[in-house]
């Protein structure tokens, strides 16, 4: 049984997405906005999920942070500079910790998809993560979600080898997700 559609947005209530890899190139620990690249296709993808009425938001490992390497300002100034190419996004869920501080929202782990989905006002089983890592796949499902794989260049096969809900490209992965049913939680949504 799937979600009953609403009027505008279909049966998704949210499409989060990734910051870098998925969104931006991925220019590791970047503070800087003049370095913001988006990524093929990302403009026209976040504007199929907006023409939808479908709310976005972006989720974010910023490590960078809690290993001393960026402050939270000039996180928050890259992600502006973000909002400013693509957005904007109807929340921003950030974790600064660095990955031995075990903390429980840093991807994997379902923390920053719950809480944007909260921010959101939408089910995490109404929700789904587009990333370009296993890491982005695993937060969506320890969180009831729905998860796609966008691989890139650094994106290690085992992380998609086997997995059907991967895209070549991110207007790939959103034209699917807009033309399918949300799916019950815990099953691919094609």
């Amino acid at each position: 049984m799937t979600a009953p559609s609403t009027a505008q947005g279909g049966p998704w209530e949210a499409v989060l997405f990734d910051r870098d890899g998925t969104l931006v190139e991925d220019v590791p620990y970047n503070g800087d906005p003049d370095r913001v690249r988006p990524m093929p296709g990302a403009a026209e993808a976040v504007a199929l999920v907006r023409a939808a009425g479908i709310a976005t938001g972006v989720v974010s490992n910023q490590s960078g942070i809690g290993r001393g390497l960026l402050t939270a300002d000039q996180v928050h100034r890259v992600n502006e500079r973000v909002d400013a190419l693509l957005g904007p996004f109807g929340t921003w869920a950030v974790c600064p910790h660095a990955p031995q501080d075990g903390c429980p929202c840093r991807k994997p782990r379902p923390g920053l998809v719950r809480q944007a989905a909260r921010a959101l006002g939408a089910r995490p089983a109404g929700c789904v993560l587009i990333g370009d890592i296993g890491a982005d796949l695993g937060a969506a499902r320890a969180a009831g979600a729905h998860g796609v794989i966008v691989p890139t260049p650094v994106t290690r096969p085992e992380e998609y080898a086997d997995e059907p809900d991967a895209a070549p490209d991110l207007v790939t992965a959103v034209r699917r997700l807009l033309a399918a049913p949300v799916p019950e939680p815990g099953r691919r949504f094609r």
